[in-house]
């Protein structure tokens, strides 16, 4: 599964857990071919090369030390108890998927960002510009033991005046992100969609933060690290890493792969995220 790898980056691999990568070899037998794109998909719209496990090694990605060790959530806006639950939900989420300590920020008002940096739609709708706040409220906010950071607005977001919208996004660089929970649900959440809200907020979360370690954008199968051009593409994909981008967060991170797989399929289970549950189910046999 590993692509061929230099002495170097054999060395590296050598130091870790034969029973784990054992368990990343097993796992790459759920791995889902990725369909063949159709216009208005990401793929179809983006000639990506990918990002093989020797050239994420080679990126020098970054990694979490004994100060810099976990990752926050920064709510931007007014939210509802609902939405502030599914954010507290989501920090849970990030908590299993990267084993790294989670923590949701005091909330900052949308205030902060000015009118340059916001646009309103035809149908009365507020957006507020990305890239501002990655630049102008995020990158001098890091806390100091923040290894990432990703904001959560409630208005939707837009990259450049030439986008639509976007879901997120993030830099490589300086460890920081933003999604939004805007197109996450049709009306008022409650008992009866959070869920669906719920997955989403989880698969973006989880992808932008993957961008953050330097990881790339995934063509080696069906992954959480897919590209994705619109909600129902994005609704499509799995919430999971296939095997390749396990491989590359496992070598950065280093956590039980097993524990790992455990700790999600509880959290999909207790929050009725069914098929996500059936596909993780069906990885936890494989390395039994």
């Amino acid at each position: 599964m590993l692509d061929k790898l230099s002495q170097k980056e054999s060395k590296i691999i050598d130091k870790l857990s034969p029973k784990e990568s054992k368990m990343i070899d097993k796992l790459s037998q759920n791995d889902l071919q990725l369909e063949k794109p159709k216009p208005g998909d990401w793929l179809y719209e983006n000639k990506e090369p990918g990002q093989s496990f020797r050239e994420y090694i080679n990126s020098s990605p970054v990694t979490p030390n004994q100060k810099q060790c976990k990752i926050y959530l920064q709510p931007i806006g007014v939210f509802s108890k609902a939405q502030q639950n599914v954010i507290a939900l989501t920090a849970d989420y990030l908590q299993r998927f990267f084993n790294l300590t989670t923590v949701v920020a005091d909330v900052i008002s949308d205030t902060i960002i000015p009118k340059s940096a916001r646009r309103t739609r035809e149908d009365g709708s507020v957006q507020l510009l990305a890239t501002y706040i990655l630049d102008s409220v995020l990158k001098n906010r890091l806390p100091p033991d923040a290894i990432v950071c990703m904001a959560v607005t409630e208005k939707d977001l837009y990259p450049a005046p030439s986008w639509n919208f976007v879901f997120g996004l993030s830099t490589f660089s300086d460890r920081i992100g933003v999604s939004s929970i805007y197109r996450y649900s049709t009306k008022p959440l409650d008992s009866s969609n959070y869920s669906i809200c719920l997955d989403r907020l989880t698969k973006t979360s989880a992808h932008e933060i993957g961008h953050m370690f330097y990881m790339h954008h995934c063509i080696h199968a069906a992954c959480i690290m897919n590209g994705s051009n619109n909600l129902a593409e994005s609704d499509a994909g799995p919430n999971r890493l296939c095997s390749e981008c396990v491989s590359k967060l496992y070598w950065n991170l280093k956590f039980d792969i097993r524990k790992r797989l455990e700790n999600l399929n509880a959290f999909f289970l207790k929050h009725n995220l069914k098929r996500d549950y059936e596909i993780s189910k069906k990885d936890l046999k494989l390395i039994e």
